[in-house]
């Protein structure tokens, strides 16, 4: 299983140079390492070439890391149905560089591109319909990413009395509470309430 996926690594690899940066396997997975700028020619030979006929977009989305210069990854996940064959393909972009879109190759993949950009903000130059998919109409900032505040930036109710949703900062009700996680066959390091007699020796 993993020397054949090697195999198709290293065809994809001698016929698109330009494209390809590197083909791995691992865990019988094979991964394709592209110019962000080489995406569409990539995509297309993966599709049309006999060898290949990776006809099916499974999946397409996007990883954060902000540590990176280019912080997002944008991941592929292709199927050949005729090679009974997965193949995933990944590139990395920044906050502000487009990636070409790919539905012209996949169509499917329309919504897929508008969930990763709702999701990370990550635009895809040449997407027919590329606006939010997930999150209401006018919503500030992309809940994946991992600088997005876990409370969000404000919080939706209904006004029974303007009768319609309105938007208000998040209040928080009460202040952080540390909530006890420990194992109670370990016991705690406090004495909990009624407890306060069982360690005295008496009875």
């Amino acid at each position: 299983m993993q020397s054949g996926l090697q195999d198709i690594g290293d065809f994809i690899c001698s016929k698109m140079a330009s494209g390809v940066k590197t083909a791995t396997v691992e865990h019988d997975e094979l991964t394709l390492i592209v110019e962000r700028d080489e995406i569409l020619n990539v995509l297309k030979f993966l599709r049309d070439d006999p060898q290949c006929k990776f006809n099916c977009i499974i999946d397409l989305c996007g990883v954060d890391y902000p540590q990176r210069e280019n912080r997002f990854d944008v991941v592929y996940h292709l199927l050949s149905l005729k090679q009974n064959n997965r193949i995933r393909v990944k590139l990395e972009t920044d906050e502000d560089t487009p990636v070409p879109s790919c539905v012209s190759v996949y169509p499917g993949a329309l919504w897929l591109e508008r969930e990763a950009y709702d999701m990370y903000g990550i635009a895809f130059d040449g997407h027919p319909d590329l606006r939010r998919l997930l999150t209401d109409y006018g919503f500030q900032g992309y809940p994946l990413r991992k600088d997005f505040p876990t409370t969000g930036y404000v919080e939706v109710r209904y006004d029974e009395t303007q009768k319609r949703v309105v938007y208000e900062p998040v209040k928080l009700p009460q202040e952080f509470r540390n909530f006890d996680f420990q194992s109670p066959w370990e016991g705690t390091d406090y004495v909990l309430p009624g407890d306060e007699k069982a360690g005295d020796g008496e009875g």
